[in-house]
C-alpha cells in the first residue's frame, strides 16, 4: 500500500525513455484515425508553475485517452522562444545591444539562454508523466520554424491583409517597443485629472451656432464675453499633440455663463454633465444661455490652450457622457479613437514623443521631458495661461505592460499592421468562430466580442531577438517591392539554413541587385504572438503528423485574448478558416479560499516540490478530480484528501492483483454464461461503467471519471462485491470453478480499470500493468479499452438492486448487535427475511447462497405478511428482517457457524462444505 510514488516514478520514467515507449505507441497507432491536439507553446523563461502543470497534465490525459480510444494521437510539445523577456534576462548579464555587445552576439546569447530554459522546463514536464516526443519538440527559434513563419507572413501579405501605417499603438517605455493587445493588462493608476478651457476663436460664430441673434457686425456684448469649449483629460502630457476637440453629433450641448472671479465667461458643455462639471470646477452660480446639438458645432475653430494654433471641433461617436465634459481633447498621435476621427477630418498625426518616452527636442516648452514627469509642467503652463479650470488626482484603470507592470502610452509610430478590414479579416474570423466547438460554450461569445472590436494588429516590434519582417520598401513611394512574395521565399530559404541572422547579415544587393539603392530593408521583428500564432502552419509543415486544422486547442481561459486569438487571425488570413475544430479552456489555480497563488501571501505550491513529496500521480489525480472549467482550488489539505482517495483506488487494485495470483486468463478464464451470477453482475457493472468512462473522456469530463471510478472502488467493489467473494476465493479449491469464476470477473475488472486510470494515474496504471496476468504487451499505453466478453450487456434476471439494499439493511442491524456485544463478527449471526409472497421471490432467487451475499452463517426467506415482533423494517416497505446471534458451532476453516460442523469424523472441526472442498470434488456455486 505504500506507493512511494515520489521515489519510484523517476525509475518508471527512465524505463519509458529506455524502451522508447512514445515511439512504440506511434507504431501501434499507425493507420488509425488521427486525433491531433496542437500544443500551445509555453514561454521559454523561468521554472514551470502549477498552471503549467495543470495545462500539460490535461493535454496528456486527453492524448492518452484518445490513444486508448483507438486513435493515432501524437503529442509534439513546443516552446515560444523569441521576445522581450528573454532579451531582458540576457541584458542582465551582457548589457543592451550597442553598449557591450553587438546584435549578432546578443541573438546568440538569447538563443543559448532559451535552450537552457527549454531543457529545464522539459525535465519538469516529463516528471509529471507527460508522454510526448520530448526529444524532437518544436521551437519557434528553430531555423525551419522561422523559415515557415516567413512563408506564412508572405501568404498573409499576398492575401491583402498587411499594410504599413503611422498610427498610435500601445508603447512600453521600458521595452521601447510597440505592444500587442495581448501584451497589455489594465491596473489601477492615479493620474492628474484636469478641466481645460479651449477658447473659441470667434465668440460671434459660437453665438450663431447656438442660435443667438447677432447683427452683421460683431455685437458688443458677444465680443466682451470670452467663450471656451471645456475638455477633461487624465493625460495632460498629450496636450502638446492636440489637433482638435471632438463632440458627439447627437448630444445636447449647453452654453452657460458664470463668473469665477475674473469676470463673466461662457463655457460649452454637454447638457447632461453641467451639474457634475460646475460642482467639480467650483461654480456656485451659472445661467443657461442657449443649447444646440453637437452637430451644429462642427468645424468651429478653437485656440490651442498654450500653442499659437487653431484647432477645429470635430464630430465623433466615440464621445460618451460617462465622465468629463462631453467634449474630448483629440490628439491623433496618442489615441486610437483620436486617430480614426483625425483621419476622417484630415488632421495632422502629430507625435512629439520619442521611443524613450521623452518629448522630442523640437517640442516647444517641453523638449526632453519624460511624458509622465511633464504632466506637472503642462498643468503649470495651463495655469499661467489662464486655461486651467481645475486639477485633481484621479484613480482609474490604465493600460500597463504585462511584463514590466509599468504604465504604457499611446504613441504614433510607423508600424506594420494586419488589417481587420481591408481584406475582410474581421468578417472572416467571426464566421470561422461559428464553426468551432467552444468548450465551455461561453468561449464563443468571449472571443467573438473581442474580434468584433479589436483594432488592427500591430505585428512589428523594435527589438533584437525575434523573427525579422523581411520586406523591402520603396524609399520614395513607401510601397513594397513588387516581387515581395518571391523575395520572402528566397529569404526563407536562407533562414532555413542559417537562422534569422541570415536576414540581418544580408546585403540587400544580394537579392535586389542594382536596384537595392531604391529600397529600405526593414529592421523590425515580428510580434511574438505572431510566432506562436502561426504554429498551426509551421508545425504542420515540419511535422506531418500534426495536421491543420487540429482537432483541439487547449489552454487557459485567458488565451481567448492570446493564442486562440492570434492563431485564429493568422489562419483565417492565410486559409479562410479556423486553425482548430475545438477549443477547450481551463481556469486558473487558486487556494482553498479562492485567492490567486502569490509568493507574498505564501500560498504557492510548486510542482517540483509536489512531485518530490506526493508524487506526480497525486497531482494528476487532483487535476482530473477538479472541475477545470472554473478556478481550480488547491492546497496542502486538498492534496492530502487526494492522496487518501488515491490510496483507496490503489488498495482496490492491490486486492485484485493479489487474488489474481496464479490465474492465467488463457487457461483459467470462465465463459461469461458459466460464471457465478454475482461475478456476472460485477463484470456487467464494469462494462457499463466503461461506457460511461469512455463517454466522459470523449467529452473531457475528467472530474466525472474520477468520481465514478472512485465510487466504483468504494461502493460496488469495496463495499459489496469484493467482501462477498472473499469466502469463495479463500475456501474453495485453488482451481475450482467458483474461484476461477471470481478470478475471471476480477481479471475483467482489473483489465478495464487499469486502462480507465492510465490517462490519469499513469505511473500507477503502468505499475499495475506489470503485475497483471495475461497482459499482451509491455505497457498499458500500447492498448485500447478492454474488450468485455459477449453477454455482458444482457439485463440480469436477478434483482441485484434489491439484494444490495437488503445487504445494507442487514449490515446496519449486524452493527447494532456488534455494538451491543452480542456478536463479534457478521458470521456469528444468522438472518431471516420476512416478505410478502410477491416480494419474497427476489430474495429467494439466491437460494441457500443468500448467506454468502449477506456474509452471515445462515439466511432464510419466509413468506409472510405479518412479521413477528422481533423483526425490524428494511428500506423496502413490507420487508422485515430478524438478525440474531447464531448458536451453532464454528468451522475453523471458513469461520461459518453451521450445524454440520463435525459431521465428518475425519474432520471434526470442519463444516460439511469445507470437507467437500478439502476432500471431495469441491462445492458448486451458482449465485454468490
Amino acid at each position: 500500500m505504500k506507493a512511494d510514488l515520489a521515489n519510484r516514478e523517476p525509475g518508471m520514467l527512465a524505463a519509458w525513455e529506455r524502451s522508447r515507449l512514445y515511439d512504440k505507441i506511434r507504431g501501434v497507432a499507425k493507420g488509425r484515425p488521427a486525433f491531433v491536439l496542437t500544443d500551445g507553446p509555453p514561454y521559454a523563461n523561468g521554472a514551470i508553475h502549477l498552471g503549467h502543470a495543470v495545462n500539460k497534465i490535461l493535454k496528456d490525459i486527453i492524448v492518452k485517452s484518445r490513444t486508448l480510444d483507438g486513435y493515432d494521437a501524437p503529442y509534439v510539445p513546443g516552446w515560444d522562444c523569441h521576445g522581450l523577456p528573454i532579451e531582458m534576462q540576457v541584458e542582465k548579464t551582457h548589457g543592451r545591444v550597442g553598449q557591450k555587445i553587438d546584435a549578432k552576439s546578443f541573438r546568440a546569447a538569447c538563443r543559448e539562454y532559451a535552450h537552457k530554459q527549454v531543457d529545464a522546463q522539459r525535465s519538469d514536464f516529463k516528471r509529471l508523466g507527460v508522454l510526448g516526443d520530448w526529444d524532437h519538440p518544436y521551437l519557434t527559434m528553430m531555423p525551419r520554424f522561422e523559415a515557415e513563419q516567413l512563408r506564412a507572413f508572405a501568404l498573409i501579405i499576398k492575401n491583402g491583409h498587411v499594410y504599413k501605417g503611422f498610427k498610435p499603438v500601445h508603447w512600453c517605455l521600458n521595452c521601447r517597443s510597440a505592444l500587442a493587445e495581448a501584451e497589455v493588462e489594465y491596473e489601477d493608476k492615479t493620474s492628474p485629472s484636469i478641466y481645460v478651457r479651449f477658447p473659441v476663436a470667434d465668440p460671434v460664430e459660437v453665438a450663431q451656432r447656438f442660435g443667438i441673434e447677432t447683427s452683421g457686425e460683431p455685437a458688443v456684448g458677444e465680443r466682451q464675453v470670452p467663450t471656451s469649449l471645456a475638455i477633461w483629460t487624465t493625460t495632460p502630457w498629450t496636450l502638446p499633440a492636440n489637433r482638435a476637440v471632438a463632440v458627439h453629433p447627437q448630444f445636447d450641448y449647453a452654453l452657460i455663463e458664470f463668473d469665477l472671479g475674473g469676470g463673466a465667461e461662457r463655457l460649452v458643455l454637454a447638457s447632461e454633465l453641467i451639474d457634475a462639471v460646475v460642482k467639480a470646477i467650483g461654480i456656485a452660480d451659472w445661467s443657461l444661455v442657449a443649447t444646440a446639438k453637437g452637430a451644429a458645432l462642427e468645424h468651429l475653430l478653437l485656440r490651442h490652450p498654450f500653442y499659437d494654433r487653431q484647432v477645429p471641433v470635430v464630430l465623433g461617436d466615440h464621445v460618451t457622457l460617462d465622465a468629463g465634459t462631453g467634449a474630448v481633447h483629440t490628439a491623433p498621435g496618442h489615441g486610437l479613437d483620436d486617430y480614426i476621427v483625425g483621419r476622417r477630418y484630415g488632421l495632422e498625426i502629430d507625435n512629439p514623443v520619442g521611443g524613450d518616452g521623452r518629448f522630442l527636442p523640437s517640442t516647444p516648452l517641453f523638449a526632453g521631458e519624460q511624458v509622465f514627469d511633464a504632466n506637472a509642467h503642462v498643468i503649470k503652463v495651463l495655469f499661467d495661461n489662464g486655461r486651467l479650470l481645475k486639477d485633481e488626482p484621479y484613480h482609474h484603470s490604465y493600460p500597463h505592460c504585462w511584463r514590466h507592470k509599468t504604465p504604457v502610452i499611446f504613441r504614433a509610430t510607423p508600424q506594420w499592421f494586419i488589417s481587420m478590414e481591408q481584406a475582410g479579416l474581421r468578417k472572416g474570423a467571426l464566421e470561422a468562430i461559428s464553426h468551432v466547438d467552444w468548450m465551455p460554450a461561453w468561449g464563443e461569445q468571449r472571443i467573438s466580442s473581442m474580434i468584433a472590436v479589436r483594432p488592427d494588429w500591430c505585428v512589428s516590434r523594435q527589438r533584437t531577438w525575434g523573427v525579422p519582417i523581411p520586406l523591402f520598401v520603396d524609399k520614395e513611394s513607401g510601397e513594397l517591392h513588387p516581387k515581395t512574395g518571391a523575395l520572402i521565399e528566397e529569404v526563407a530559404k536562407l533562414v532555413e539554413q542559417g537562422g534569422i541572422d541570415a536576414w540581418f547579415d544580408l546585403d540587400a544587393a544580394a537579392l535586389l541587385g542594382a536596384e537595392a539603392g531604391r529600397y529600405d530593408k526593414a529592421t523590425d521583428v515580428m510580434d511574438v504572438w505572431f510566432d506562436s500564432g502561426v504554429v498551426h502552419h509551421c508545425v504542420s509543415q515540419i511535422r506531418p503528423e500534426i495536421t491543420a486544422p487540429s482537432d483541439l486547442y487547449l489552454e487557459g481561459s485567458d488565451q481567448h485574448r492570446g493564442w486562440f486569438h492570434s492563431s485564429l487571425l493568422t489562419s483565417v488570413a492565410m486559409h479562410g478558416r479556423a486553425p482548430y475544430r475545438g477549443v477547450l479552456t481551463h481556469g486558473f489555480t487558486v487556494d482553498e479560499k479562492g485567492r490567486k497563488m502569490s509568493k507574498s501571501i505564501g500560498n504557492t505550491l510548486v510542482p517540483q516540490k509536489l512531485t518530490s513529496t506526493l508524487g506526480a500521480d497525486v497531482v494528476r489525480l487532483w487535476v482530473a478530480a477538479t472541475d477545470y472549467a472554473n478556478e481550480m482550488s488547491v492546497s496542502d489539505e486538498i492534496l492530502k484528501r487526494m492522496a487518501d482517495s488515491y490510496r483507496r483506488m490503489r488498495n482496490t487494485l492491490r486486492f485484485l492483483l493479489g487474488n489474481l495470483h496464479g490465474f492465467d486468463p488463457g487457461q483459467h478464464a470462465v465463459a461469461f454464461d458459466d460464471m457465478v451470477a454475482i461475478d456476472q453482475w460485477a463484470t456487467a457493472k464494469a462494462f457499463a461503467l466503461q461506457n460511461d468512462v469512455v463517454t466522459a473522456y470523449r467529452n473531457y469530463e475528467f472530474h466525472d471519471i474520477y468520481q465514478k471510478i472512485h465510487n466504483f472502488c468504494v461502493v460496488e467493489l469495496g463495499g459489496f462485491y469484493l467482501d462477498i467473494i472473499k469466502d469463495r476465493l479463500y475456501t474453495t479449491g485453488a482451481s475450482s470453478a467458483p474461484r476461477r469464476s471470481a478470478q475471471t470477473a476480477m481479471h475483467h475488472v482489473a483489465q478495464a480499470m487499469v486502462r480507465w486510470l492510465a490517462p490519469i494515474l499513469s505511473f500507477t496504471a503502468e505499475e499495475v500493468w506489470g503485475f497483471l496476468p495475461g497482459k499482451p504487451n509491455e505497457s498499458v499505453f500500447l492498448n485500447t479499452w478492454h474488450q468485455f466478453p459477449s453477454g455482458t450487456e444482457r439485463v440480469p434476471t436477478i434483482d441485484w438492486p434489491a439484494l444490495i439494499a437488503l445487504k445494507a439493511d442487514v449490515a446496519r442491524d449486524l452493527e447494532r448487535l456488534r455494538a451491543a456485544g452480542a456478536i463479534g463478527a457478521p458470521l456469528e449471526a444468522e438472518v431471516t427475511i420476512f416478505a410478502p409472497a410477491a416480494q419474497a421471490g427476489r430474495f429467494q432467487a439466491l437460494q441457500d447462497e443468500l448467506r454468502f451475499l449477506l456474509i452471515t452463517s445462515q439466511a432464510h426467506v419466509v413468506e409472510s405478511d405479518t412479521p413477528p415482533a422481533s423483526t425490524v423494517p428494511t428500506s423496502e416497505p413490507g420487508v422485515w428482517i430478524e438478525v440474531k446471534p447464531s448458536t451453532q458451532p464454528k468451522c475453523v476453516r471458513c469461520w461459518h457457524l453451521r450445524s454440520d460442523v463435525g459431521s465428518d469424523p475425519r474432520h471434526p472441526e470442519l463444516c460439511a462444505r469445507c470437507v467437500i472442498n478439502v476432500e471431495g470434488p469441491g462445492e458448486e456455486r451458482k449465485f454468490a
